[in-house]
């Protein structure tokens, strides 16, 4: 297969700001690192009973990143922080398709809130506030620009995520206030910052399953490029 058919979950706005009416967004950086890498990018709206006829049509899937948070009762918190934002129809529609992937060991990518999505999906739970549960936390918030890095991150000798950037610490952009907490069935932990923040997971049950608490679609670097050659690569079948 030359160039494997890739699916990006897309974000979801109200009316205002690009249309009066109800729009999707997605950052043309995720498109642009899927082609970079030998992939065509096709965009999956939020269709949650169509979300398995969307998998017959794709050959990997990545799990974007937005400005929103899972709603804390999926994970079984009894409480939800006041920062938590929540966008039910898109995570919806992201579970469906991710558990779907999963069931058929599709490669799995999934980038910053795709990352605490697909640890859910799997029956992990998530910091709902990092300032507020992570003692002395780094600015997981930077106030750089996204295409800038804001911290660094310690990789896992032997991880997945090893082999494909070659490197054991990385300097990361990063975008979020949650992150993991308990791990969902079959993960690991393949990097974390220095304040023990959960920053990569992967399972290395299937043939790729990995998701990245920063942005790689920045292309900060040659790691985060050799992250979706490797993923188109899995994607090829």
């Amino acid at each position: 297969m030359a160039q494997p058919t890739i699916g990006l979950t897309l974000d979801h706005e109200p009316p205002g700001g690009y249309s009066q009416f109800p729009w999707y967004a997605i950052r043309e950086n995720y498109i642009a690192a899927v082609t970079h890498a030998g992939g065509l990018p096709v965009l999956l709206p939020h269709e949650p009973g169509r979300a398995l006829d969307y998998l017959d049509l794709i050959d990997g899937l990545i799990v974007t990143g937005g400005g929103f948070d899972i709603d804390p009762a999926r994970f079984g918190a009894g409480e939800r922080h006041p920062s938590v934002t929540i966008k039910e129809r898109r995570t919806q529609f992201e579970l469906a398709a991710a558990e779907g992937a999963l069931f058929r060991d599709m490669p799995l990518l999934g980038i910053c809130g795709g990352e605490q999505l697909l640890n859910v999906a799997l029956g992990g739970t998530l910091i709902q506030h990092i300032p507020d549960e992570v003692p002395n936390a780094l600015l997981h918030r930077q106030k750089a620009p996204r295409d800038q890095p804001g911290h660094e991150v310690e990789i896992l000798a032997g991880s997945l995520l090893h082999r494909i950037t070659g490197a054991l610490s990385l300097a990361v952009n990063s975008a979020h206030h949650q992150a993991v907490k308990d791990l969902g069935r079959g993960l690991s932990v393949c990097a974390r910052a220095g304040d023990g923040v959960v920053e990569g997971i992967e399972d290395p049950r299937r043939r790729f399953c990995l998701g990245l608490q920063w942005h790689p679609e920045f292309e900060m670097g040659e790691p985060d490029r050799r992250v979706f050659r490797a993923f188109i690569e899995a994607s090829r079948g």
